[in-house]
């Protein structure tokens, strides 16, 4: 055993969890079956709490990962003993977690599928199933794939801890109701349910990318754990498709640029002001890889041209050099496969780069009355910024006064204020830059 202060031991069991909690309770959900979830869940958190408690007066061991399993494979054995219904999975069990601690024990060694990362991604197929309504989807996710607390998820999402805890109790129940069984799906059900399961990690890595309110403009936690679930995707033969790699690729390319677009001082930073020395290369260089994997077979979605558009910006040394024109040929392409509004939004800036403020604002007012952008920031946001860069200071704040009515993040807020308070003044603004 290794001594270590109690502030050190909950960070490292804190940072274990997050890599070993989903993987364990996906293998206990497998040999319990998904009407126990509650079950796999409390042996998992059993064998944290113990670490906790242990790890700080008696040191932590030599290999945590290992001594984490162990704990929760006795503690399973114990439950598994007053379960008569349960007791024939025994042998299972053991077998399954002697699997896993070998894999804690060498874990550089390994390539390729194994058991864990079956019952990992059996188990975010059974949490994205689509007879899940969507928040329910992504907290049962984040909860059992991810490991998650209720707490983090409440403050991921600035969701009171009963409203996610609610969220939880229905998902749980329509597994059961409905009869979800924890399996990778196979055949025509492979493609819509995998569907679903990049949708979930597609939200997760937006909402970490750009949280909706709050204090904090980003949050790499959510972030973080959409790149690793998506990772796992990619490295399983039956999902280890064109579209999954798109997805991974766009993710790594925006969470690249996470070290820039906050400030020192938590303020907002747009593209345009971003130092891109701050770009992480290593995610770009993994985003190229992907990017380049996704363009092996006829397949081709929404993911392969986004993260196409995050390419371009990540291929720029600079804001000036950024080929505008290739965006939008990219957004024209995007927005017929997607007509979604946010997309034409964002089309819309690339037009305002490529031709012009005057142009940009032309495209804006083809969408500014859809319902679904009544009360999206970004909208008026841009029409402020675009009418200042003409120099229509009034319009500017006027746009600006809508854009703060609208839910954002405190940054946002304060990015906006400022720009209403220059534009107040008559001061020149800088355009708003690339959102996406």
């Amino acid at each position: 055993m290794i001594a270590d202060p109690e502030n050190k031991v909950a960070g490292l069991v804190d940072h274990l969890f997050r890599h070993q909690a989903g993987q364990m309770i996906s293998t206990l959900t497998r040999i319990f079956g998904p009407r126990h979830i509650d079950l796999a869940e409390e042996v998992v958190q059993d064998a944290l709490l113990k670490a906790l408690q242990q790890w700080s007066y008696r040191g932590v061991p030599e290999n945590p990962s290992a001594w984490l399993i162990q704990v929760a494979k006795n503690r399973a054995l114990d439950l598994l003993r007053r379960e008569a219904s349960l007791r024939e999975k025994s042998g299972e069990l053991v077998r399954s977690f002697a699997a896993q601690e070998e894999f804690a024990n060498r874990r550089q060694e390994l390539g390729g599928p194994n058991e864990a990362l079956d019952d990992t991604l059996s188990m975010i197929f059974m949490t994205c199933h689509p007879s899940i309504p969507r928040e329910g989807r992504v907290a049962l996710t984040l909860k059992t794939a991810g490991g998650f607390g209720v707490s983090e998820i409440a403050r991921a999402f600035l969701a009171k801890e009963p409203t996610i805890a609610q969220r939880l109790v229905r998902a749980k129940r329509l597994i059961r109701e409905e009869g979800i069984t924890f399996e990778m799906p196979s055949g025509a059900e492979m493609s819509a349910r995998l569907d679903s399961v990049l949708e979930v990690l597609y939200l997760l890595f937006n909402e970490g990318y750009t949280a909706h309110s709050g204090e904090n403009l980003v949050r790499v936690d959510l972030c973080d754990e959409a790149i690793r679930l998506s990772s796992l995707i990619v490295q399983h033969p039956a999902t280890n498709l064109p579209k999954c790699h798109a997805l991974l690729a766009l993710m790594l390319f925006q969470a690249a640029r996470l070290p820039a677009r906050v400030g020192k001082s938590g303020e907002l930073s747009l593209l345009a002001e971003q130092d891109r020395s701050l770009w992480d290369k290593r995610l770009i260089d993994r985003g190229y890889w992907h990017l380049d994997r996704s363009a092996l077979g006829d397949e081709f979605t929404d993911y392969h041209l986004q993260a196409a558009i995050a390419a371009c910006h990540a291929a720029a040394t600079s804001y000036q050099l950024t080929n505008w024109e290739e965006i939008v040929q990219l957004y024209n392409m995007l927005v017929e496969l997607n007509p979604s509004p946010v997309v034409a939004l964002n089309r819309a800036v690339a037009i305002a780069k490529w031709h012009g403020a005057a142009a940009g604002i032309q495209e804006l007012e083809k969408i500014i009355e859809h319902p679904l952008l009544q009360h999206y920031y970004l909208l008026p946001a841009t029409m402020g910024e675009l009418w200042s860069e003409l120099g229509e200071q009034m319009k500017a704040a006027d746009y600006y006064r809508q854009a703060l009515d609208c839910p954002c993040s405190e940054p946002e807020r304060r990015f906006l204020s400022k720009r209403l308070e220059a534009a107040s003044h008559n001061n020149n603004l800088n355009p708003i830059g690339d959102r996406t």
